[in-house]
């Protein structure tokens, strides 16, 4: 696999880490955050993985295993070892030393996490063309009407993940000719039917590219969809954030995306300026497509993760160890001949 792209988020990431010793953050990360987050620790050693897990709710360890193993079966990574969140919000909010490495699938601006590819990018990676489902390739075969035949209303389904979400279904209740926005899921805040309107049924994320506009919005962190919304033809309203995945930096505002503001304030004007600039709306989702072809497919993804453990590997001061305890992830035989048939056909969100 040929990988030599410079990536400079992971230089960045790695910035506040001239050094990891191994044998001091295999004590150190598990008694900070061991008894209150869910943490894998890795070793990879000679091409073989080991881990073990901290926390009570470790079932998100799946999807890194794949990946690992996966990765190990093309490439020889380096020894390595590391510690992997696998809860949504970024963990490392110190600002001096010490500053432990954590691996985590979401970054922000107020903590020093090292950010990878999200979980649910790197499954549709490792699945496609092996289910029938969401995935980068599949959203470039869908991407519904051409565009001047696409419905012209700002479009978003969701759960209510966080109070500006609440916000956005309100605003679409009193201007339905701009935004068509409504709740699928209610967890985190009482239902008001009032004030939100019914609960719809989900919809296949491939119909979403009936639309021209895609609101981008925050979920608990960041939004995990954008890779998807990037690579279909619509033009993404991306919401100001102080979370952000592993591609985010490398995107351009006005290029690859139209930003609003955090509280939403400037949300119906952007709208309104796609509605009216449909020849540079049109370009910038052609931008943004082009953008998820050129970084975010199955290739890209692996370099990324193959470019970050070597990367890391060269900061590590003493020999990773298979430490007390870990175990050795191995292929599992309930993949070998898998059932198509239980399986939905699409995700309806992320």
């Amino acid at each position: 696999m040929a990988c030599n792209k410079f990536i400079p988020q992971i230089e960045r990431d790695l910035k506040p880490f001239p050094t990891v010793d191994p044998d001091k953050i295999a004590v150190e990360i598990p008694e900070r955050f061991g008894h209150r987050q869910s943490l894998c620790h890795y070793t990879i050693k000679d091409n073989k993985v080991y881990i073990k897990t901290y926390g009570e709710h470790v079932g998100f360890r799946i999807f890194m295993d794949s990946f690992l193993l996966s990765l190990t079966s093309k490439v020889k990574v380096p020894d390595v070892e590391f510690f992997v969140n696998l809860g949504d919000w970024p963990l490392e909010k110190r600002k001096v030393q010490p500053i432990h490495p954590i691996f985590s699938w979401c970054g922000s601006t107020e903590t020093k996490d090292i950010v990878m590819p999200t979980y649910d990018l790197t499954d549709s990676i490792l699945e496609t063309m092996g289910r029938v489902s969401l995935d980068m390739t599949s959203v470039q075969g869908n991407t519904g009407p051409k565009w001047e035949e696409k419905n012209n209303t700002a479009f978003w389904r969701g759960r209510d993940s966080c109070k500006e979400r609440l916000e956005l279904v309100k605003m679409s209740r009193k201007h339905p000719d701009l935004i068509d926005a409504a709740f699928t899921h209610f967890f985190f805040f009482k239902h008001d039917e009032s004030l939100y309107g019914p609960i719809v049924q989900p919809i296949s994320f491939f119909d979403f590219f009936k639309y021209k506009y895609q609101i981008l919005i925050d979920g608990t962190v960041a939004a995990y969809r954008m890779p998807y919304l990037l690579s279909g033809n619509s033009v993404i309203l991306k919401q100001d954030s102080i979370y952000y995945e592993h591609f985010y930096s490398d995107l351009q505002p006005w290029k690859h995306y139209v930003p609003f503001k955090k509280d939403l304030s400037d949300l119906l004007e952007k709208i309104q300026w796609v509605k009216d600039h449909d020849i540079e709306a049109k370009r910038i989702a052609q931008a943004g497509q082009e953008f998820a072809r050129n970084n975010l497919m199955g290739e890209h993804i692996f370099c990324y993760y193959f470019k970050l453990f070597q990367a890391y590997a060269k900061l590590q001061v003493s020999e990773p160890k298979i430490r007390e305890g870990m175990e050795i992830v191995e292929h599992s035989t309930d993949n070998l001949f898998p059932c198509q048939c239980h399986r939905n056909l699409v995700k309806d969100e992320l």
